[in-house]
């Protein structure tokens, strides 16, 4: 299990309290008091530290190696997935997944970007950076369960679009802005839910929907806080300040009207209990599909447009 640094105060005290019931069962004394006041102590700094994090320890979290992926989410909360692939016009992207599949009765179309878990997988997976065919690709069969009436679930989980010379050279930013503007026009609901990390376009190029949410510890914003960091400041390691500025952690997005709920996630990270995410995660999208299925055509589109359109809005004082 990978421990991040803030997180090591918290293994010093279970690595006590696992040597001292050790040395216990060995030397049969009792040192359950010693143990209580321990775990108590251990109880209180998980409450302390996980309670509140800064923005960039939710980065940090975002990013764990251990944390799970859209395969992952797909597994355990659908069925019947048949995974579609190819932009029918140059290549399939591994570094987004998509096909259709069932939540619970509910048909629907699932997309999300992949990361791989070891070196080899994340050459493949390109890390969750999708190319401009990864991005065609999930346009291309969102218009297919737009053509069946399908309700389209996203997941999204990247640092941000590949930025590669040939992934410019085949319209980078031509595919993403094409896909939200294509997005926008879709007569189906669409639910997107950041994972973990939701980098800049490559991020919003799946993520025009009706509804937008965010696991407790993800993290969306125009630039990585590394990014940000290098250029106002120079140097990347202010990254912690620049994650600050950033204002992307789902609260804040939240109050900006960017993400529409804040899904739970067990202290610690969706890594340390993927299920009790997963249905968390579920119960948020049955109840958005079963919201937006009873809207008009007409006033699914307006009620979109209308959520976009209000996002930066401001008063000069």
């Amino acid at each position: 299990m990978s421990i991040l640094e803030f997180e090591k105060p918290i293994l010093e005290i279970e690595t006590k309290i696992k040597e001292l019931k050790n040395s216990a069962a060995i030397k049969q004394m009792d040192v359950g008091p010693e143990i209580a006041k321990l775990e108590q102590k251990l109880a209180k700094m998980k409450s302390d530290i996980y309670n509140n994090l800064t923005p960039w320890q939710k980065v940090q979290i975002a990013r764990h190696p251990h944390r799970p992926y859209s395969l992952d989410y797909i597994k355990l909360m659908m069925t019947d997935f048949v995974e579609l692939h190819g932009d029918r016009s140059f290549a399939d992207d591994f570094a987004i997944v998509a096909g259709f599949a069932k939540i619970n009765n509910e048909n629907i179309l699932v997309m999300g970007h992949q990361k791989g878990r070891d070196t080899k997988e994340n050459v493949i997976r390109n890390f969750g950076c999708a190319h401009p065919e990864g991005y065609r690709k999930a346009m291309r069969l969102m218009r297919m369960a737009e053509k069946f009436n399908l309700p389209i679930i996203v997941l999204i989980d990247t640092p941000g679009a590949y930025p590669g010379v040939g992934a410019e050279e085949r319209g980078q930013a031509q595919a993403i802005a094409s896909n939200l503007k294509d997005m926008i026009k879709l007569k189906v609901p669409v639910i997107a839910t950041v994972i973990g990390e939701g980098g800049s376009g490559g991020a919003l190029g799946i993520g025009i929907a009706d509804r937008v949410c965010i696991l407790q510890n993800a993290y969306y914003s125009v630039i990585s806080p590394e990014g940000c960091a290098s250029i106002l400041w120079r140097n990347s390691i202010k990254a912690p300040e620049a994650a600050k500025a950033l204002k992307l952690t789902g609260e804040d997005l939240l109050k900006f009207g960017v993400v529409d709920e804040i899904v739970p996630e067990p202290p610690g990270g969706a890594h340390l209990d993927p299920n009790a995410v997963m249905v968390n995660l579920k119960k948020v999208l049955l109840k958005y599909i079963k919201e937006l299925n009873v809207l008009s055509k007409k006033d699914l589109l307006a009620s979109r447009y209308k959520k976009f359109r209000e996002i930066g809005e401001f008063k000069e004082g």
